[in-house]
């Protein structure tokens, strides 16, 4: 048993020094060694101006020509009919910045969520300036006849504009209308409601010319390649581009697959969205279904990157004029409101592989909220709950660990005893432990049967919105952030000791040290850990120790403190 245990803890410790290793290379600047990330955190900033030089991109080769064709048309309009400007509006949840060239969405701040680097600041989440490039375009190209539409270029005149979403009105409108370009006029609505994230946009394309025009509307979300600042390194979450249809369902696009030509997503789908994601929060373009769109994700200049959906239109008659009705998201990854929105946006909370057991555990946590109205003790009694379903399951491991720590002495003895006929060893162990009715695994499996379910909690937490500048008690203003005097890592790591001082030394004094290292190792990361996640260990900790301490004595194994000789 204690040979099996060495062995999984041996592989558990070097496991960690790789993560640990490869997260100093990317929080050093370098290249990661052993799990290579996108190579954009390093890269030159991007001029504001930047963000104006992309075009749509499709995969369809006809729509191909008139990518290039775009581009044409922005170079062309240097002497625009109107005045170019910036419109700011505000609801009671967001601060947004529109630009008239090409009625763009270039700067989208949240006014209930603070800036954890610069806390007398919100979080703005789309931004045009020299540190951060993200925005939200949309525009139309033409179809297979050819021509020239406007596009997120073209300058357009604000049509009307409610500044501000006053007491007693649930919605605020901003509209821009662009010039004439190949017959058509693109009229944009947006449309805000209190209290939503989510903006409601129409597009509409007269035909004023003197032929029939069928062009396609694009909409796409632009973004810079670097990294979040105040990145932890300890942990990472994925930045990038995401995609999600039906057929693939979610589906993540690396900035650094993008830059290789080798990202792979659905091309062409009759449902689903395309969204921008990082920690905590997310833009995304959602269409009704049934319209079917091209999907696209490419590069568009050094270090900006795109990713976006084009939707052809039906041929619209001189005179007549076609509606195409989207939504924009652009706000916090809270979990139910995105579930409501749309079929699949809650996945842009990333959960990983273990999503299936994630979002019933962030499900419970949130009823428990609703109870408790503390998230700080929200995470307790989920932790107390989850160590009640696994009793009877930890409490056959800590019996086993118990019965092992009984025959400990007997197992040195013989050890000792045989230590230069190891085949001997070997087979003498085994009949103390058929003689003693020990399985060797025992302790193990049932601990690694809840390992995943930790691990989704691990996720749960670390994703989950909900907990920034969440308070708990005391000292622990923000449950998203780090302890701010430590000492919750501090008693983590007491409790991880004494954990470890409960279980029974291997007979080998190197080993044994090992044992009392690799948990040290292990403690010092969650001083760089969201406080959060250390309360959720630190209460696992000290039910696990309570429980074990509670079979020991009961099995007539009193408890004792196994402390090794550093000598």
């Amino acid at each position: 048993m204690n040979d099996i245990r060495r062995t999984i803890l041996w592989v558990i410790f070097g496991f960690s020094l790789v993560l640990l290793w490869d997260q100093w290379q990317i929080h050093n600047g370098r290249p990661a060694t052993f799990f290579p990330a996108p190579p954009t955190a390093r890269t030159a900033q991007m001029q504001p101006e930047a963000a104006a030089v992309p075009a749509p991109a499709a995969v369809v080769p006809q729509a191909q020509a008139q990518i290039h064709g775009s581009e044409r048309i922005a170079k062309a309009e240097t002497q625009p009919a109107v005045a170019r400007e910036r419109v700011r509006v505000r609801t009671d949840v967001l601060q947004l910045d529109f630009d008239t060239e090409g009625g763009s969405l270039v700067r989208a701040e949240f006014l209930r969520h603070r800036d954890q680097q610069q806390p007398d600041a919100n979080v703005v989440l789309l931004d045009e300036s020299r540190e951060r490039v993200y925005l939200s375009q949309t525009g139309l190209i033409a179809g297979a006849s050819g021509g020239s539409f406007p596009t997120h270029k073209t300058v357009m005149k604000l049509v009307s504009s409610e500044r501000e979403l006053k007491d007693g009105s649930e919605s605020l409108v901003v509209k821009f209308e662009s010039p004439e370009i190949g017959g058509v006029r693109l009229i944009k609505t947006y449309t805000l409601q209190r209290g939503s994230y989510a903006l409601d946009v129409k597009h509409e394309v007269q035909n004023v010319g003197n032929a029939a025009v069928a062009p396609q509307l694009y909409l796409q979300l632009v973004r810079d390649g670097n990294k979040l600042a105040g990145e932890s390194a300890f942990y990472s979450t994925f930045t990038g581009p995401a995609v999600y249809t039906d057929a693939k369902k979610y589906q993540k696009v690396e900035f650094s697959d993008i830059e290789k030509g080798k990202a792979e997503f659905e091309k062409t789908s009759p449902n689903g969205y395309i969204a921008m994601v990082q920690h905590y929060f997310a833009s995304a373009w959602l269409l009704a279904d049934g319209l079917q769109r091209e999907i696209f994700a490419r590069k568009v200049d050094t270090n900006l990157y795109s990713v976006g959906m084009i939707t052809p239109l039906e041929a619209i008659a001189p005179g007549s004029s076609r509606v195409v009705d989207a939504r924009f998201f652009v706000g916090p990854q809270e979990e139910n409101k995105l579930e409501a929105l749309a079929p699949g946006l809650e996945l842009v909370k990333d959960y990983g592989w273990l999503t299936i057991l994630a979002k019933p555990l962030y499900w419970l946590l949130d009823k428990l909220y609703g109870l408790l109205h503390n998230w700080g003790w929200s995470i307790v009694a989920l932790v107390v709950l989850l160590k009640i379903a696994f009793y009877w399951l930890n409490a056959k491991a800590y019996a086993s660990m118990a019965k092992m720590k009984a025959i400990t002495p007997r197992i040195t003895e013989m050890r000792e005893r045989l230590k230069d006929k190891p085949q001997q060893m070997q087979q003498e162990m085994m009949r103390i432990y058929r003689e003693e009715k020990v399985n060797p695994m025992g302790g193990c499996l049932p601990i690694m049967v809840q390992i995943p379910v930790f691990i989704a909690l691990y996720w749960v937490l670390l994703s989950s919105v909900e907990m920034r500048n969440a308070p708990w008690i005391l000292w622990i203003k923000d449950l998203s952030a780090e302890d701010p005097y430590y000492i919750l890592p501090l008693l983590m790591t007491a409790t991880t000791m004494l954990q470890t001082a409960l279980n029974p030394l291997p007979p080998d004094p190197v080993q044994a040290k090992m044992m009392w290292l690799m948990p040290l190792i292990f403690s010092v990361m969650f001083f760089f850990f969201p406080s959060g996640l250390v309360l959720y260990w630190l209460t696992n900790n000290i039910l696990s120790i309570a429980q074990q301490w509670i079979i020991n004595t009961r099995m007539g194994v009193p408890p004792q403190f196994n402390l090794p000789k550093f000598k």
